[in-house]
């Protein structure tokens, strides 16, 4: 299965705020990005997206994405809108556990890669399909390629998806082969 992985555009939102859910729009145009990407992409593909709209607005511009709400960026709860300045000293407790900790009201990254995974175990079990183009958020990005590269979860923060970029991986019955990444 040929996938290729999209970060949404750049979000309408101020440096330093927690966004995670928030369905923000975007801060470049959707089509002047779809145009730069379409080269990156093949000519026919299945096309799924998250439905927060900085995802869903740019895949739109692929075509009819099939919306899946476990695409969906990780759940800052009470921390959504707020600066990352104003939490203090609590974002030493999710470095401290950044697979297990949890903002109040949230998700952890756990949660997310269950969800995340449930999405990919899904398409997988399908017949064979034509390539897949996903255009969703980094969080869930790096969970769907550092499962499918066998990065230990720890690592998958280093999967540093760039907003607006494409990256494609290869999946074979014998394992995963990244063809190139941030394009």
């Amino acid at each position: 299965m040929e996938l290729h992985l999209i970060r949404h555009p750049r979000p309408d939102v101020e440096p330093g705020v927690c966004y995670g859910q928030l369905d923000l729009g975007i801060a470049e145009s959707a089509a002047e990005v779809a145009e730069r990407l379409r080269p990156h992409l093949p000519a026919e593909f299945d096309l799924h997206a998250s439905p927060l709209q900085r995802a869903r607005l740019l895949a739109e511009q692929f075509g009819t994405p099939r919306v899946d709400a476990r695409l969906k960026e990780i759940h800052f709860g009470d921390w959504e809108g707020r600066p990352f300045a104003e939490l203090g000293d609590v974002m030493n407790l999710w470095a401290d556990d950044p697979l297990g900790f949890r903002a109040p009201q949230g998700e952890s990254v756990r949660d997310m890669s269950v969800r995340v995974l449930d999405w990919l175990n899904a398409l997988r079990a399908g017949p064979p399909a034509r390539p897949v183009v996903i255009v969703a958020h980094g969080g869930p990005l790096r969970v769907i390629a550092g499962h499918l590269l066998n990065v230990p979860a720890e690592h998958w923060l280093g999967l540093d998806f760039a907003c607006g970029q494409v990256t494609r991986l290869d999946v074979e019955p014998w394992g995963t082969v990244l063809k190139w990444f941030n394009r």
